[in-house]
């Protein structure tokens, strides 16, 4: 067996085309995982936004009948509640995909006056799924 002898010989400086290969994909990876949770974190706000905007529509309609002694499944405008002047201002879709469609009637327990409506998601994954006790 012969020895190589490696005191003499120096080694040149900087990154061989592997190193740097892997870095590349480490760093690609690290940005991959950056938008997933960008895009999870945008949706969960969007939901967010969408249940609070229906809770305050929701809350005005409860204010609005128990100051008018309105019986459930009375008629009830969308201008009634919402407008200058009226109990709160028509809210705002947190994204275009968004649109809100108001009832007719004053809601019973557990049932809601504004409904969100999704263009691009089937799966309706911002609405609320439990409003028993709206």
């Amino acid at each position: 067996m012969k020895l190589t002898n490696t005191i003499g010989t120096k080694r040149k400086a900087g990154m061989t085309l592997l190193e740097l290969t892997v870095v590349i994909l480490v760093l690609l990876s690290l940005i991959s995982i950056l938008f997933i949770g960008a895009r999870a974190w945008k949706k969960g706000s969007d939901r967010a936004a969408n249940i609070l905007n229906i809770r305050n529509v929701q809350q005005a309609v409860r204010a609005h009948v128990n100051v008018r002694g309105l019986a459930e499944a009375a008629s009830l405008a969308s201008t009634e509640i919402v407008g200058t002047g009226k109990y709160l201002n028509p809210p705002t879709p947190p994204n275009s995909d968004i649109t809100y469609t108001y009832g007719t009637n004053v809601p019973g327990i557990g049932t809601l006056y504004l409904i969100g409506s999704y263009a691009n998601d089937t799966s309706a994954d911002y609405a609320p799924t439990n409003y028993g006790d709206w």
